[in-house]
């Protein structure tokens, strides 16, 4: 088929950038790119019409070919899951993101989609949802980082010819997430607690987020900010009520004192930083969970998923295992 996508995902050995990657698998407009640093992908994308390639974020001259004749280029790459996140945060997702843009107006990539969420926009309600704007000062290093991320990526594209797009994703929920399955985990063996105060949160599922993220890149003239959310009105607390029955285990801890959840990162961090492993939990995931978003998804409704599979949590069920 002639005039196909060049698609590059970064992060795609990862959890959404992976998802994303077998998605469009099936897409006969895409020719898929996928670009690694040390983890390789799943092994159902290696195949003859994917290719992989192995670049550095860090350093800009290995990303200049790598982003050859390539013409939307989808940035899932992060560092989760490790500790003491205000050290290499400013670093993994400011710097290296700017060293992406760079190369990418080198080769005249003509789309950069940057994954991001609400929480950039500071706390956010259902009656008082995130807009679109980029003026906050939000409270944990990944939504501050991520901010800085998306400053860049916009003001670069006011004086060059690119579209440059921010999926403000809300919370994935569905099978093989790895927040849910850190969820899990630690309800399977009755340790998963929630704090008091309630805490507003914009869901998705994994099939209607990954089409989102499909209609944003195959689509013309799709460029700014858009809320990926669905239509429910919910608070963590009551994701929790329901999930965890689902699940077949018991419900969590409520009202669990937030010193208490605190100290419990705090010590998978110790642990991770001292073995080497990834870290349960960190203090800046759960600074950034008691932060209630909630986006305005009337653009998305507009331009890239005017219908949801599940409009509702309750309704997607069925994804959950």
């Amino acid at each position: 088929m002639e005039n196909k996508i060049n698609v590059l995902i970064t992060g795609a050995a990862g959890n959404l950038g992976g998802m994303l990657a077998k998605h469009l698998k099936q897409n006969l407009l895409v020719n898929l790119h996928l670009m690694i640093h040390k983890k390789d992908v799943a092994p159902e994308l290696k195949t003859e019409n994917i290719k992989v390639i192995k670049a550095d974020l860090s350093k800009k001259e290995t990303l200049t070919d790598t982003f050859k004749n390539i013409d939307v280029i989808v940035h899932f790459a992060g560092i989760l899951f490790k500790p003491n996140p205000d050290k290499f945060l400013p670093i993994t997702n400011t710097e290296y993101f700017k060293n992406l843009v760079d190369a990418a107006l080198q080769q005249n990539v003509k789309k950069i989609i940057l994954c991001s969420f609400p929480h950039v926009e500071g706390e956010s309600f259902p009656d008082k949802p995130a807009m679109g704007k980029l003026d906050s000062n939000p409270g944990s290093a990944h939504a501050r980082t991520r901010l800085e991320e998306e400053k860049y990526l916009f003001k670069k594209a006011e004086n060059n010819q690119f579209e440059a797009v921010s999926l403000r994703l809300g919370m994935v929920y569905g099978k093989g997430i790895l927040m849910m399955d850190v969820a899990k985990i630690l309800a399977k063996y009755w340790i998963l607690g929630i704090w008091k105060k309630p805490t507003w949160v914009h869901f998705i599922s994994t099939p209607d987020f990954l089409t989102a993220f499909e209609n944003a890149i195959v689509k013309q003239k799709i460029k700014g900010i858009y809320h990926i959310g669905d239509d429910g009105v919910q608070t963590l607390q009551d994701y929790f009520e329901v999930a965890c029955p689902y699940w077949q285990h018991k419900k969590p801890w409520h009202n669990m004192p937030v010193w208490l959840i605190m100290l419990f990162a705090n010590c998978c961090e110790k642990y991770s930083y001292i073995f080497g492993t990834r870290s349960l939990l960190t203090r800046d995931f759960i600074k950034i969970g008691m932060v209630s978003y909630y986006g305005d998804t009337k653009r998305m409704k507009e331009e890239l998923l005017p219908d949801l599979k599940y409009k509702t949590f309750k309704d997607g069920l069925e994804t959950f295992m």
